[in-house]
């Protein structure tokens, strides 16, 4: 289970640096930043889903 939150959160900060480098290449007049973004907050929504459902099943993180 640690390494599935691991590659999330990896997985999050990759998507959130990819987004700082479409600001800096498309200086605003692109859409990759807000796609970049909008994956950042649906992989957060999706690890924040798995945590709570690890912990209704009674998984620890050990």
């Amino acid at each position: 289970m640690k390494v599935v939150v691991v590659a999330g959160l990896l997985a999050i900060v990759t998507a959130l640096f990819a987004a700082l480098v479409f600001l800096y290449r498309d200086r605003g007049h692109g859409t990759r930043m807000v796609k970049a973004l909008a994956i950042r907050v649906g992989l957060s929504v999706t690890l924040v889903a798995f945590l709570l459902f690890s912990y209704w099943m009674g998984w620890t993180m050990r």
